[in-house]
């Protein structure tokens, strides 16, 4: 390196300590001691190579390096050029390109057509430069994020269906969104700086006090609060609490995110005191059960203050309204004889004052309903000019008010008013819920009234039914005992007292369930059964089968009592089901026997059977070596041995569809193509005797002796059936079943000799041997076959 180079790179500073010096063909000349770790290919960077193989950057810009060597330019710069061979640790360098007017080489010889590249480390300020962009980006990018942030938040705010307040710590009304002014009926002017209490009914439920307390309560979070509108209408709201921490340290706001849920609580009363209603009418045995229940549990249930039964007056004992309410109605004069009032109002005399009055015509607000016949509502009876207003009802400060007739059929019974302290907002809704409800209990009380008139009627017949034999049961519409007799109680075991508060369906027997309420079904729609059956349970977990008759009473065509005269069957049944369970064993018995056809035709016809078969195929069976074996063997176990092996055929027969004829010692008889004919019985019999053939050997192993089987086969007419008086039995004559025989007495042992009838229904199937002719008794010369088995 000149003298004049080194002053060169140290006025560039250490960063271009490094430096290449090239001719004008791009050839290495000189390199510096660590210009390698600047290269992109460091093995490349060797003197007498082109630098473009090291550094692929200077290629494409050849034509400004030419300039810079003919003075055209003075140089060329190429700025953060990246090395990444180490992922973790980037390098970044500039390139300094200008022609080399210095001397190289000790010899002082200067160089026209040099060009010296100075190369500067990078990395550090490039890794700055990123970094800084990088952070400024991402400030912009957040200063626009929370921009848009808040921007859409405002906008899902302003759009919120449910309603939205923020508080200061001390209850102060911050901010408010649309939905809030809309259920509240306030403009935004009105609420900001308000306190919270300006729309919540109870204030100190969210006072600064509370606010700490009531917020660590997670069940704070679904808090139902009543509130009350610009124009005094409560409304009930759920709100769900939460704290927000503001741009002051230690300063935080409260939010409530409300919606308005007061439907949804009337439905939930209406649809709960409609439930009630039906609960105890369900559970009530009598009118005087049912009234006193009623009252309370609509008023609670819909958060009304005061309730009252009005019927028409009658003469007499109170106990007695509801059985002369018929004569009463004609002459409408109401009297209160049920009042509930609710413990917040503390006017003990009232209910004394309610029930001695009597109200004539459609003078207040009953007798407005009474005239009507429909159901009445006024949110506010201190604005009702058009109604005589109690004063009774002005000392408790009733204000709102509803009520609704009971009545069936358009007969009006009674009249059932609600009263509130509050001016309450109209419910069409709950009006016609209570017009339902009315109904319900008019159609209640007519019913009961029915019964009761039909109760009386049935105390003649009392003691009649008491000492009947007998099973009589009197039971309404709805299943509750009426009455039942001495032998009822004794045959199921169940006490009086217990009966009163059981039911029929508690009863009925799990298996009969769905028969018996069919049955009583059926009855209460006007079929009269004259013989029922019915499975009760007993008292004790019996099961008692009755049958009998039983009707239902109807009044003014509507069902209101079941009755029922029923005997106990249980005996009976199981001495029939002990009967079938004979005949059954007798007709197995027959079946093992005889065939089924054969058998039923005895049953029907006691004459002899007897039945021509035009083709039929014969087997007789045989085992070999049986009767030596008896010789050694005791009986017990020869009889057993033998068992089995007849049992074995058997289902053999069974699987093949053949009648078994007959056993005669060692002997086994059996056809196929009868008694029901059969197409394919040859083939049929001919699987049989392979199957049998193959079955002896087991026993032999079983018994450790040697005995083969003999089988003979014919087809053939014959004669089939049964003959004599006793011990009947399926027999076969003629000329195929004697041949099947000799052709078996005259066989083989282990071989199964067929006819040549049997032979040519089978050849095309079956591989067989010619045994030639033979002298078979009582037939002369005979071809017979021996078969070997399937082709």
């Amino acid at each position: 390196m000149t003298s004049r180079l080194k002053q060169l790179l140290s006025l560039l500073g250490p960063l271009c300590r490094e430096y290449l010096i090239v001719d004008r063909d791009f050839k290495i000349l000189e390199i510096s001691l660590e210009v390698q770790r600047f290269a992109d290919a460091p093995d490349e960077v060797v003197v007498g190579k082109d630098i473009r193989l090291s550094f692929p950057e200077l290629i494409g810009v050849e034509d400004t390096l030419m300039d810079i060597l003919q003075q055209r330019q003075d140089g060329f710069e190429l700025n953060a050029i990246g090395r990444f061979s180490d992922p973790n640790n980037p390098l970044y360098v500039d390139f300094h390109i200008i022609k080399n007017n210095f001397v190289i080489y000790d010899q002082e010889q200067l160089s026209e057509n040099q060009l010296i590249i100075f190369f500067e480390d990078v990395t550090r300020r490039m890794v700055l430069e990123q970094t800084l962009v990088q952070a400024t980006n991402e400030t912009s990018l957040l200063f626009s994020s929370l921009s848009a942030s808040k921007a859409y938040i405002d906008k899902i705010v302003d759009s919120m269906a449910d309603a939205l307040l923020v508080t200061s710590p001390s209850g102060i009304i911050k901010t408010v969104n649309y939905s809030t002014q809309n259920l509240f009926g306030y403009r935004e002017s009105e609420l900001i700086g308000q306190p919270i209490s300006l729309i919540i009914k109870d204030a100190n439920l969210l006072n600064a006090n509370n606010q700490q307390h009531l917020l660590s309560d997670p069940s704070f979070n679904h808090l139902e609060v009543v509130c009350l509108t610009k124009t005094g209408e409560k409304v009930t709201i759920a709100f769900s609490c939460s704290v927000i921490q503001t741009e002051t340290e230690g300063v935080e706001n409260f939010i409530y995110i409300g919606r308005d849920i007061t439907e949804r609580q009337r439905n939930q009363k209406r649809l709960a005191a409609q439930h009630a209603t039906t609960r105890i009418i369900s559970e009530s045995r009598t009118i005087a059960d049912a009234l006193p229940k009623i009252i309370p549990a609509i008023a609670e249930t819909l958060a009304w203050d005061l309730g009252e039964l009005w019927i028409p007056e009658i003469e007499g004992d109170k106990s007695q309204y509801i059985a002369n309410l018929q004569s009463a109605i004609s002459n409408p004069q109401l009297r209160c004889v049920e009042t509930w009032i609710t413990p917040s109002i503390a006017i003990p005399e009232l209910v004394d004052l309610t029930q001695k009055k009597t109200l004539v015509g459609d003078v207040g607000f009953p007798g407005r309903i009474w005239a009507t016949r429909s159901p009445q509502w006024i949110g506010d009876l201190t604005q009702e000019v058009n109604i005589d207003r109690d004063p009774i009802l002005a000392i408790a400060g009733i204000h709102g008010a509803f009520g609704f007739p009971l009545q069936d059929d358009g007969e009006i019974l009674g009249v059932m008013a609600f009263y509130s302290t509050d001016v309450q907002r109209y419910d069409p809704e709950l009006l016609e819920v209570m017009a339902a409800i009315g109904s319900q209990l008019g159609q209640f009380i007519k019913r009961k009234q029915a019964e009761a008139a039909l109760l009386e009627s049935e105390e003649r017949y009392r003691d009649l039914f008491e000492n009947a034999s007998d099973l009589i049961q009197s039971v309404t519409a709805d299943g509750k005992f009426m009455y039942v007799n001495r032998a009822w109680r004794e045959t199921l075991g169940y006490s009086q007292e217990k009966i009163a508060n059981m039911s029929v369906f508690d009863i009925i027997h799990p298996d009969a369930q769905v028969h018996c309420l069919q049955v009583l079904q059926r009855v209460m729609s006007g079929e009269k059964i004259e013989r029922a059956k019915m499975e009760l349970l007993t008292e004790d977990g019996r099961k008692i089968s009755l049958e009998g008759s039983i009707n239902c009473k109807f009044v003014e065509g509507k069902p209101i009592a079941t009755r029922a005269i029923l005997r106990d069957i249980t005996e009976r049944l199981l001495s029939e089901a002990a009967l079938r369970q004979e005949q059954e064993k007798s007709e197995q018995l027959i079946l093992n026997i005889l065939p089924s056809p054969i058998a039923n035709r005895l049953k029907q016809d006691h004459r002899i059977i007897a039945d021509d078969f035009a083709e039929v195929t014969v087997l007789f069976a045989d085992i070999v070596g049986f009767t030596q074996l008896s010789s050694s063997i005791s009986p017990i176990v020869l009889l057993d041995l033998l068992n089995q092996i007849f049992t074995a055929f058997d289902r053999l027969c069974e699987e093949h569809g053949l009648e078994k004829i007959k056993t005669i010692g060692d002997a086994y008889m059996v056809v196929g193509g009868l008694p029901n004919p059969d197409p394919n019985h040859v083939d049929a019999i001919a699987k049989m005797a392979l199957d049998m053939q193959a079955t002896i050997p087991q026993f032999c192993d079983h018994t450790g002796k040697v005995f083969n089987i003999r089988i003979g086969i014919n087809t053939g007419p014959v004669v089939a059936g049964v003959i004599g008086l006793k011990k009947f039995s399926y027999d076969l004559w003629g000329d195929t079943v004697n041949i099947a025989s000799r052709m078996e007495s005259q066989g083989v042992p282990g071989r199964i000799q067929v006819t040549a009838a049997t032979y040519a229904r089978l050849r095309d199937q079956y591989c067989f041997e010619e045994r030639g002719s033979i002298d078979v008794k009582g037939k002369g010369k005979m071809i017979t076959y021996f078969l070997v088995g399937p082709k």
